[in-house]
């Protein structure tokens, strides 16, 4: 992730502004996912994405890969206790959209 200014929005912006990062994250916050069950809950993206995405938030501590000598092997993903610190970011992001959806509608692209 890129070197940061002291704007605390760019930093948070840093984390989950990244495409796909965010909604990651967000589907993490309900405990630990595998691969497939992430690309399950996240039509649109490629395994190849997810995989950036997974590895990026690996290195800058979001998230650990624990993976079990089984096989085929077994890979999970989970939140650190610094991932799970971005629950009431979440939260303040949903209950902004559910009210703005409610006042203003569906959006359109």
């Amino acid at each position: 992730m890129p070197a940061l200014g002291d704007c605390p929005v760019d930093r948070t912006l840093s984390v989950i502004g990244h495409r796909w990062a965010g909604r990651v994250v967000w589907h993490l916050m309900d405990g630990r996912k595998r691969h497939g069950e992430l690309l399950k809950l996240l039509p649109g993206i490629s395994p190849k994405t997810l995989t950036d995405r997974l590895r990026e938030l690996e290195h800058a501590g979001f998230l650990t890969r624990s993976m079990y000598p089984e096989i085929p092997p077994r890979v999970e993903y989970e939140l650190t206790p610094r991932g799970y610190s971005l629950g009431h970011v979440f939260d303040a992001m949903a209950d902004w959209g559910e009210a703005d959806r409610q006042q203003h509608g569906t959006l359109t692209a």
